[in-house]
């Protein structure tokens, strides 16, 4: 069953569960895990639906360039890392 994690800095804010998710797409494992804690929505996504812009997601291990339909397909054992980006040097 695909999970849904969360990286540390997104735990600053809202509590950040692991998921499991019997999803086939990168869209409803995510709505999964807003079910499990509705605040994670707004850190996630923008008011259109999609990513924001310091959000970045790794479909096991490897970065969704897809930022608004999220239909990327998850297979039974696929891990979702929901991050968000850093900036600054």
């Amino acid at each position: 069953m695909p999970t849904v994690e969360f990286t540390p800095q997104l735990q600053r804010f809202t509590d950040t569960p692991r998921v499991a998710s019997r999803a086939h797409t990168l869209r409803a494992a995510l709505e999964d895990a807003f079910r499990a804690n509705p605040r994670l929505r707004g850190y996630v996504l923008d008011d259109q639906g999609a990513l924001r812009a310091n959000v970045v997601v790794f479909v096991d291990g490897e970065r969704c360039r897809e930022r608004l339909r999220l239909e990327q397909s998850l297979q039974p054992a696929s891990t979702v890392h929901v991050l968000q980006a850093l900036s600054g040097g």
